[in-house]
C-alpha cells in the first residue's frame, strides 16, 4: 500500500521540534556520542504544547528498550501488568510486541535514551524478556527517579539536555566495565534495518551461528524469537511510510516486502491493532514521535544519510 495523501494530522498539538512536510510532529533527536554508540541508539527531547483539558489518545511501538523521563503531562498507558496512570515521573519501557494504547492529557515535555538491543544484558540491566510490553519506574530498578529528573535543568535547550543524558550514562557504563552487546544480537540489529526479510535459517548462516544458539541470544536480548523481531521491524519500517517519515525513494521497496495486499493488511493489523489505512487516517501524533526517531537513526545506520544530514521527510 502506498500512500495516496497525506496522512491524518492532529491540528490541537503544536511541537517545539517542528513538523514534517505533511505537518507530522517531531522530536530534537540525534545519535549518541561515538563512545555511548555501542550502548545507546538514540536521545530525544519533546516538548508539545496542547490545550490543558485536551486528551491526546494514541499508542507507542517501540523495537527496543527506552529510558523515558516524563515531565511533564498526565500519562495513561495500557501495559501487559494493567493500565498505569503517570505523571512527572522516570521510566524503563521495555521493547512492544505490538502497538501499546498511550494517551496524554495537557502539554507534554518527555526526554529519553533509546537503548540497543543487548545493552540491558551487557550492562547487567532488567532482562528485557521480563519487560516486554511493560513500564517499570527506575526506584523498583535499583535507580533514582529523582535523580535523574534533576538533571533537567528547566531552562536548558533540547541539546543541553541531551548531554546532560549522556553525561549520567557515561557514568552508569562506566561502573560497569564497559562490556559492550552480543555480537549476533548486533548483527541481527543491522540486518532489522537493512534486509528484514532474511529469513532466520539464513541469517544463522550468515552469522555463523547454530539456530538454538541464535534463538537463545535473540529471546535475551530483544524478548522475542528472531522470527518476531524481524517481522516487526518490516512492520515499523511500513509504520513510518505510512506516516510521512520515511524515505519516499524507498516506498516500493518497503511495500515489497510482503507477498501482497492482504498479507500486509493482515499483519499490519495484527501488530497495530488497525489496518493501514485506518493508521493513515487517524492522528498519530506519539507514534510519528517514535517513529521518525527510529527512522532518522535507520536512515544513518544503512548510509543513506550521514549524521546530522537534514532529513527526508524534513
Amino acid at each position: 500500500m502506498t500512500r495516496k495523501q497525506g496522512p491524518a494530522v492532529d491540528r490541537s498539538i503544536v511541537s517545539a521540534g517542528g513538523t514534517t512536510r505533511d505537518g507530522q510532529p517531531i522530536s530534537y533527536n540525534r545519535a549518541p556520542a561515538s563512545d555511548l554508540a555501542p550502548w545507546i541508539a538514540r536521545l530525544y527531547v519533546t516538548k508539545v504544547e496542547m490545550p490543558g483539558d485536551y486528551r491526546l489518545r494514541c499508542g507507542l511501538f517501540n523495537d527496543t528498550p527506552c529510558l523515558r523521563v516524563q515531565l511533564r503531562g498526565a500519562w495513561t498507558a495500557d501495559t501487559a501488568d494493567g493500565r498505569l496512570e503517570m505523571s512527572r515521573s522516570a521510566l524503563f519501557f521495555g521493547p512492544h510486541s505490538h502497538r501499546m494504547p498511550i494517551s496524554v492529557t495537557g502539554s507534554f515535555t518527555s526526554a529519553g535514551v533509546v537503548m540497543r538491543s543487548g545493552a540491558c544484558h551487557a550492562l547487567k540491566g532488567p532482562k528485557v524478556a521480563e519487560t516486554v510490553d511493560r513500564i517499570v519506574p527506575l526506584d523498583a530498578l535499583g535507580g533514582s527517579q529523582q535523580e535523574w529528573i534533576e538533571r533537567f535543568d528547566e531552562d536548558g535547550s533540547p541539546e543541553e539536555w541531551c548531554q546532560a543524558m549522556e553525561r549520567e550514562l557515561r557514568r552508569w557504563i562506566a561502573l560497569h566495565g564497559f562490556p559492550t552487546p552480543d555480537p549476533v544480537t548486533t548483527r541481527l540489529e543491522a540486518a532489522a534495518y537493512s534486509d528484514p526479510t532474511v529469513s532466520v535459517k539464513q541469517f544463522a548462516a550468515m552469522a555463523a551461528v547454530e539456530q538454538r544458539r541464535l534463538e537463545r541470544i535473540v529471546r535475551r536480548d530483544f524478548g522475542l524469537p528472531p522470527k518476531q523481531v524481524l517481522r516487526r521491524a518490516r512492520a515499523l519500517d511500513m509504520a513510518s511510510h505510512l506516516r510521512g517519515v520515511a524515505d519516499q525513494n524507498e516506498a516500493e521497496a518497503l511495500v515489497l516486502r510482503y507477498y501482497d495486499q492482504s498479507h500486509l493488511i493482515r499483519e499490519f493489523t495484527e501488530l497495530f491493532g488497525m489496518s493501514p489505512r485506518q493508521f493513515v487516517e487517524t492522528p498519530q501524533p506519539l507514534m510519528t514521535l517514535a517513529l521518525e526517531t527510529r527512522q532518522a537513526r535507520r536512515l544513518e545506520m544503512i548510509e543513506r544519510i550521514a549524521p546530522g544530514d537534514i532529513r527526508p521527510w524534513e
